[in-house]
């Protein structure tokens, strides 16, 4: 999903931007968005922030524009935007709109405009149009903003798994009482509760958590989500990606090809292109004993129902059903001999089953074709 404004910039708002981006306290982002912010009672504490527009290397003259409206010195960090900044903005960006063509952030602008007009949540939740920055991927996030920035740039497909660096997240993120009215603060939801159900305002309550459905941020195209639970904000499905009712895919995780995925893809795990997930599968991540190492499975693969891996897998490998292979794991190879599984991690071709004889594990060529994913199930136009 591009957010990129095709038109150029009218004369007088290219030499604004480069007047801009010329003064001694410009800094170039990599990464910016525009969004609007929920914040706990008191408008201290961030609750979510969702963003309309995610910019990754683009768009830079109207990064410039808005850390000139707003004041900002350096370029990483999360602004609120005022009635003030937002006309000035959409002031400046008049005649560039004025061709009728798409231009992602300017009308980001307007509907954050027209957000300071409409009336706030029921739940008490405060509400703010924000622009976060980001100076470098490669450095942590520095607040809540940033994260939420950096999971959109993940579910929007801007970023591949582990293209960014997520360190601290947890600290930064807050739990969160997650409801069909917007999300709330755990601290008093009961006392929320009882005031709208006395109003007659029923709250379903989808989860406690501090990441929220990614459905309720991102919808990538080509992709099916069966279950919207099962998908946090941060994963990346790839074009062509099948996610069925039992399948689930963590944040920083997820697909890089079509992918049938019915188990589980943890924290950190990517899967590749025709690769398929069974029934109750699970890859161990990062998150669940796989420590920094990241586990990868290649192309064309196939990891059976109620199977599992803690190594990577390379191209062309199955897993049969039932089989859940760790990286301790003796296997028994072609040659009798036995190794670990850890020194086969990454390896292409490997059929990995038990044998119904001994129960020892065995590695074998994957010779037999598994027959490859439905190209007519996953054309998800």
């Amino acid at each position: 999903m591009s957010n990129s404004d095709p038109a150029p910039l009218t004369a007088s708002f290219a030499d604004h931007v480069a007047e801009i981006q010329a003064s001694p306290g410009w800094v170039r982002p990599s990464a910016y968005g525009l969004g609007l912010a929920t914040y706990a009672p008191g408008g201290d504490k961030v609750l979510d922030t969702y963003y309309a527009t995610v910019n990754l290397d683009e768009n830079l003259g109207v990064a410039a524009l808005l850390a000139d409206v707003t004041g900002a010195s350096v370029a990483t960090g999360t602004r609120r935007l005022t009635a003030a900044h937002l006309d000035e903005a959409i002031r400046w960006l008049a005649d560039v709109v004025a061709d009728g063509a798409v231009h992602r952030n300017a009308d980001a602008l307007i509907a954050l405009r027209a957000s300071l007009d409409a009336p706030q949540s029921p739940t008490g939740s405060v509400r703010a149009p924000v622009v976060t920055f980001i100076n470098s991927l490669e450095e942590p996030p520095v607040d809540t903003h940033d994260v939420y920035l950096r999971l959109h740039l993940l579910s929007h497909r801007k970023v591949p798994p582990h293209g960014l660096n997520l360190d601290g997240q947890f600290g930064l993120l807050n739990n969160v009482v997650w409801t069909n009215l917007g999300p709330v603060d755990p601290d008093g939801f009961e006392v929320v509760r009882t005031r709208l159900r006395s109003h007659g305002t029923p709250v379903q309550v989808t989860g406690v958590d501090k990441f929220p459905r990614m459905t309720d941020y991102v919808i990538p195209s080509g992709v099916r989500v069966a279950h919207a639970d099962r998908v946090r904000l941060g994963a990346h499905l790839a074009e062509g990606t099948t996610v069925m009712h039992e399948g689930f895919v963590n944040f920083n995780a997820g697909t890089l090809g079509s992918a049938m995925v019915e188990g589980r893809i943890s924290a950190g795990v990517v899967i590749g292109d025709h690769t398929d997930l069974g029934g109750g599968a699970s890859i161990m991540g990062t998150l669940s004993g796989g420590g920094k190492e990241v586990i990868s499975i290649g192309d064309g693969s196939l990891i059976g129902a109620n199977a599992g891996v803690g190594i990577s897998l390379g191209d062309g490998c199955t897993v049969e059903a039932g089989l859940y292979v760790t990286a301790g794991t003796i296997v028994t190879l072609p040659d009798g001999s036995t190794t670990k599984a850890r020194e086969l991690s990454g390896r292409d071709g490997l059929l990995f089953r038990r044998n119904s004889r001994s129960g020892a594990v065995e590695v074998l060529s994957a010779s037999v074709d598994w027959g490859g994913l439905n190209a007519e199930l996953h054309a998800n136009d």
